[in-house]
């Protein structure tokens, strides 16, 4: 078997590619990405693929038995550029597809899910065997405002009192990985996310808690946490999408009980708390 990893030098394929190491030898693995001389420190070998060049992705793929599709970074293009690897996929023999797409992505109110959904209905028409993994948000998303938080003197969002079931990168790439090497998993969506929901006001208190000072969450308009975002340089069109999607976690988007997440890696998520820690170091 041939396993091979799209966007592996991404932040969650080398997560991916680490576990995928600890369970398979060097040689039954494959990273594919744009730039292979980033590819170097992996330890697997590394191939050209770009998800906007289809021949270049056949090729990327020969010989490949399953496939971990990690959705594209470029939102907006997300439905055109999976529908090129699973093209692809298809020419190149690939047997089985595992996607990375969001949480509750067919109800999600969410501006990402609709490239998600479309997506999963390309993979299910596919023919391919199939795994949909849902992600919910990384808890690093919200953990890497914390050194501006403390620059400011607070933390501040749109989110209200909306309930975040986030999980670290890790525990998805764990999950991913178990997923892929192991059997039984044909056809299933899975909905992933962490074991303990918490809100921002919850992140700001324990923040608080570890730094030994008052770190209070402030909630804030959708525009007015925008201009924010855009003043410390995000771009305007990506500052207004994350206010939207804090938004949308308000609406309790983010959230999910089911602990499908930690049924598939055998242990409990990450704690909000160990994340935050490792953010404060």
């Amino acid at each position: 078997m041939t396993i091979a990893v799209t966007g592996a030098t991404g932040q969650l394929g080398r997560l991916v590619i680490e576990q995928l190491k600890r369970k398979l030898a060097a040689d039954e693995l494959v990273a594919l990405v744009r730039s292979p001389e980033k590819a170097a420190d992996l330890g697997v070998a590394a191939r050209q693929a770009d998800y906007s060049q289809p021949g270049q992705l056949q090729t990327a793929l020969a010989g490949v038995d399953t496939l971990l599709l990690i959705s594209s970074s470029e939102v907006g293009q997300r439905v055109p550029q999976h529908q090129n690897v699973l093209e692809a996929a298809k020419l190149a023999g690939v047997r089985r597809v595992v996607y990375t797409s969001l949480l509750h992505a067919d109800t999600s109110p969410l501006s990402l899910a609709a490239e998600h959904v479309q997506t999963e209905a390309a993979i299910k028409a596919s023919g391919l065997s199939y795994t949909l993994l849902r992600n919910g948000w990384y808890t690093e998303n919200y953990t890497g405002a914390i050194p501006g938080a403390l620059a400011a003197g607070a933390l501040v969002g749109s989110a209200g009192n909306g309930r975040i079931a986030s999980a670290t990168r890790a525990d998805y790439a764990e999950a991913a990985a178990v997923v892929l090497t192991t059997s039984g998993h044909e056809g299933k969506t899975y909905e992933l996310a962490g074991d303990q929901a918490w809100t921002l006001a919850d992140l700001a208190a324990e923040v608080s808690r570890q730094v030994g000072r008052e770190i209070p969450y402030q909630n804030l308009p959708e525009a007015e946490y925008a201009k924010i975002l855009e003043n410390v340089g995000l771009p305007q069109a990506l500052a207004a999408a994350i206010a939207s999607w804090d938004v949308g976690a308000s609406e309790d988007a983010l959230f999910d009980d089911g602990k499908q997440l930690s049924v598939l890696i055998g242990r409990p998520t990450t704690p909000l708390s160990e994340a935050v820690r490792v953010a404060c170091q």
